[in-house]
């Protein structure tokens, strides 16, 4: 079953857990499935409409995917990552 990695400012729907694993056979199926687990991780990665929030980016075993690529097949062994660029300011 594949992982997914979630970055430390998005813990707080999944009680501080950073890797997760899920049944899920795309990308959207493993976001989904900690969704299901863990309420309100969804809204953090994805906007109303489904699709991915403009500052969060997708890895798939370390290499970037197409923002529109929820569709992507995940293997048992893939590893999720979520990337939230977070941007500080003055």
């Amino acid at each position: 079953m594949p992982f997914v990695f979630v970055p430390e400012p998005y813990r707080g729907p999944t009680r501080g857990l950073g890797e997760i694993q899920v049944e899920a056979g795309d990308v959207l199926g493993a976001i989904l499935a900690v969704e299901a687990a863990y309420p309100g991780f969804r809204d953090l990665v994805l906007d109303a409409e489904g699709a991915l929030h403009r500052f969060v980016k997708l890895f798939v075993n370390d290499e970037p995917i197409e923002r529109g690529a929820l569709d992507r097949s995940l293997d048992n062994e893939d590893r999720l990552g979520v990337l939230a660029a977070i941007a500080g300011g003055e």
